[in-house]
């Protein structure tokens, strides 16, 4: 993106992790996703880098995205991506595919089709 103001572009508040590259260095790098748009986002992190540093970022479920780095303060800063990218797609949950929700998220109480308990075995709280 060019260096005209972008805050009026939609973003959303989140707190999910991205690995960065910068440019010219094959080190990875472990960033805060902060918030997000269709046009950037703001990271935070132990890496050193100043404004116009060019690097890549990947983001879940949308993969390596280049950009910028428009601003910096403290270990936080802004990136503004190359082109731009669908943003609720890094929101959505990884895979989207196969059985549903995965047994250790459900509740302990729903049991799987083919297990049956006998009730005279359960214990009463």
């Amino acid at each position: 993106m060019s260096g005209v103001d972008t805050r009026h572009i939609a973003r959303d508040s989140l707190f999910l992790l991205a690995t960065v590259r910068i440019a010219g260095d094959s080190a990875e790098h472990r960033v805060k996703v902060r918030n997000l748009s269709a046009g950037g986002m703001m990271a935070e992190g132990e890496v050193q880098v100043e404004r116009g540093t060019r690097l890549a970022v990947d983001l879940r479920n949308v993969g390596w995205v280049e950009g910028s780095v428009a601003w910096v303060q403290d270990k936080r800063f802004g990136i503004a991506f190359a082109e731009a990218i669908d943003a609720k797609a890094v929101r959505a949950p990884v895979g989207g595919g196969g059985e549903g929700t995965p047994r250790y998220v459900r509740p302990a109480s729903i049991l799987p089709d083919r297990m049956s308990i006998d009730p005279s075995r359960l214990r009463k709280l």
